[in-house]
């Protein structure tokens, strides 16, 4: 195994921030001391957990604070050092990190269900502490998933499950796809190891079939865009493991996979974005239905690319993503990118961004208020946010994201609550729809309001799915 050292991490560290490698050095002391005596299943000194952590996140290009946090993540559940030693020693917010990582003692709870419950709905709400607790988790939950074979196999089923029951949703909110899909096939490899071999074998297999093809296409349209001086970089890309094993799943055949082998193209600005699409189009023949425009109508949680899919070279589909390198970067790494993007205020504008744009979080914020017991809350977050969702379109065309079975009633309040209280009906794509209607993707969706009506209906309660209509209805009716 390759073991990492402190000064790999401080090489990194020091590539972009070298004002915090005092701090960091620190940090690694104080925690490689705290650990000292301390092993892991594999046999390794402890300390090569969160230093591995520190160094997931330093590869994002964390700030000295997480970094900090990272490297002593475990020591308040692990050691005998208190949150206001840590305050001490590193200041507040490094001390604030690390209690929000760490598990509630056993102490507190009756039994081990309540605590792990408990556990759950504060990794989940940490978010709306400060975002950067989230990204030390997926970084420790990541470093864990990557040495899982040291556990017994029931551990590594356990850890997986939770893995793709709450990480995964994790990530993928925050825009973390890099981290997202490793975690999807790491948990399969666990979960469902012989689907997951064999996939990974055929997957090889078209890879090589595939790549004389793609390094065609790739040679000819980097040539297109060089003769016209826009400065670009091409990806090849191929859908991660659990991404294949999903869609067939959902019953479709390798064959119809049309995202299965992508060209990733990054251009230095917008227009030549649009340029670019229109350079693929005059070369190769796109497949209509299969173009989406997430530069102009950006994802929920904030990506932004062109999606094409073309007749590639001996009429191979190929899809081609189009973005801009700042895109690339929010792409792979999400809200972690503002670290690059806004160096000293990263924190606070990721904050506030995750508030103002990010329409999970709103959801997130009022299921934690209405529900008070752990285990309800859990449920909620599972079947509202964690679950399948649907993405809507406003008579505007902005996006809106649902949860799967969300009917017009629960469109009505996402949008506002005065909307949802004058609801008298609802027009979808052009055409009238009863207000129980369960929504699909991509339906169109208009509310009919009428100032004079009576309000929201008791029997609306049975037929909505969001915990923000639920609460609004019931604050009608209480006034």
């Amino acid at each position: 195994m390759n073991k990492l050292s402190i000064k790999e991490l401080l090489q990194v560290v020091g590539e972009y921030n070298p004002d915090e490698l005092a701090k960091v050095q620190k940090a690694y002391d104080y925690a490689d001391n705290l650990h000292d005596g301390q092993f892991r299943q594999s046999g390794e000194p402890y300390i090569s957990h969160p230093l591995n952590v520190a160094y997931i996140l330093a590869e994002m290009h964390a700030d000295g604070d997480t970094l900090c946090a990272a490297l002593l993540h475990d020591t308040l559940e692990d050691t005998d050092i208190t949150k206001e030693d840590i305050s001490y020693l590193f200041g507040k917010n490094v001390a604030n990190l690390v209690d929000g990582v760490t598990k509630i003692s056993k102490l507190n709870f009756s039994s081990k269900k309540d605590q792990i419950l408990a556990n759950t709905r504060k990794i989940i709400t940490g978010i709306t502490e400060d975002v950067r607790i989230i990204m030390i988790k997926l970084a420790d939950r990541l470093h864990n998933m990557r040495t899982l074979q040291f556990k017994t196999p029931f551990k590594q089923q356990e850890n997986a499950l939770e893995t793709m029951e709450i990480y995964v949703p994790l990530a993928y909110y925050i825009g973390a796809y890099r981290i997202k899909s490793e975690l999807e096939d790491l948990s399969l490899q666990y979960l469902k190891a012989d689907t997951y071999h064999r996939l990974e074998e055929k997957k090889q297999k078209l890879e090589a079939t595939n790549e004389p093809y793609l390094k065609e296409m790739l040679a000819k349209i980097q040539t297109m865009l060089n003769e016209r001086n826009i400065p670009n970089e091409i990806k090849i890309r191929t859908k991660n493991i659990y991404g294949i094993y999903k869609r067939l799943c959902a019953g479709h055949k390798l064959s119809d996979i049309h995202d299965l082998f992508s060209l990733k193209i990054m251009v230095d600005e917008i227009e030549k974005c649009y340029l670019t699409l229109y350079l693929i189009h005059s070369k190769y023949h796109p497949i209509n239905d299969k173009f989406k425009d997430y530069i102009s109508n950006p994802k929920t949680n904030m990506y932004q690319s062109l999606h094409t899919t073309v007749f590639g070279p001996n009429d191979r589909l190929i899809q081609t993503q189009i973005r801009t390198f700042e895109m690339d970067r929010i792409a792979s790494f999400g809200l972690a990118t503002y670290w690059d993007i806004m160096e000293g205020n990263a924190r606070e504008i990721m904050q506030q961004d995750l508030k103002d744009k990010y329409q999970f979080f709103k959801s997130l914020v009022e299921i934690n208020a209405v529900f008070g017991d752990n285990q309800d809350f859990v449920n909620q977050v599972k079947n509202e946010l964690f679950s399948d969702k649907i993405y809507v379109y406003t008579s505007k065309g902005d996006i809106v994201e649902l949860p799967k079975g969300a009917t017009p009633i629960d469109f009505a309040y996402k949008i506002h609550t005065d909307i949802g209280n004058t609801m008298v009906g609802a027009i979808v794509n052009e055409e009238y729809a009863p207000i129980d209607y369960k929504l699909k993707n991509k339906d169109r969706v208009r509310i009919i309001t009428d100032d004079l009506s009576f309000g929201p209906r008791k029997e609306w309660l049975d037929k909505v799915v969001t915990t923000r209509a639920r609460k609004k209805i019931r604050e009608f009716e209480r006034r």
